[in-house]
């Protein structure tokens, strides 16, 4: 896999989901006209799909070489948790055998994205038809993925190897909303990979937290953490 093949509405919707991909003559639109603007005309026709699914590929091939270093996915049952488009499942998908991914995703785009602390998850920018479509398109086979549309469905209940939450997880919303559903998915050995901005509040829940990586940012800079031992 070299890169994504993906059309020009699940282009937009991975620019919502990765604010990072967007042009700095993107950002100036989006500053001056407003997220509503940007949200329902500009990102509709002012985007380019293939440069879009070329910087996403390598974005989430980068996540995948950190993760690597420190997970081995063979044989691996997954959690994703707002996970977007899955393109880092797909990395994992096309770089190990023997795994399978559950995934918990929203199906609604909001009407202004605000990118901030949401506390009740309310806040979503997928489409769980369209994640099928690019999963199966790059090379997903059904037989190892499940979506579960976290407002509708019931969550699967399986013991999870490794859940892992990029820029999700108490990045936008608090924990304390998966709190209790982990202590029925975790088994002794399941390692929990998220994002935050308040690392030594989780030494407290789990045995140990490791620190992986640092994202500085002007707003909501976080540390990345490896987490094992869910005392709940």
């Amino acid at each position: 896999m070299e890169n994504f093949d993906l059309d020009r509405e699940i282009a937009r919707l991975i620019l919502f989901q990765r604010i990072e991909l967007l042009t700095p003559h993107q950002r100036k639109i989006r500053k001056l006209f407003g997220r509503y603007f940007f949200t329902n005309f500009f990102s509709k026709f002012f985007i380019n799909p293939k440069e879009i699914g070329k910087k996403y590929f390598l974005e989430m091939v980068n996540e995948y070489n950190l993760l690597a270093k420190y997970i081995n996915f063979e044989n691996k049952k997954i959690l994703s948790i707002g996970s977007g488009m899955c393109g880092l499942e797909l990395i994992i998908s096309s770089k190990s055998s023997g795994n399978s991914f559950s995934i918990i995703e929203k199906n609604y785009i909001s009407k202004k994205i605000k990118y901030g602390w949401d506390q009740n998850n309310i806040e979503a920018y997928n489409n769980i038809a369209k994640l099928n479509i690019f999963l199966s398109n790059n090379g997903m086979m059904k037989t190892r993925y499940n979506i579960y549309d976290f407002d509708r469905d019931n969550l699967p209940s399986d013991k999870f190897d490794c859940i892992i939450s990029l820029y999700s997880l108490d990045y936008h919303y608090d924990f304390k909303l998966y709190e209790d559903y982990f202590q029925r998915t975790f088994h002794q050995n399941s390692i929990l990979i998220f994002d935050t901005i308040r690392p030594d509040y989780f030494l407290k829940l789990f045995d140990d937290v490791k620190i992986i990586a640092s994202t500085q940012k002007k707003i909501h800079s976080s540390k990345r953490i490896l987490c094992r031992g869910y005392k709940y």
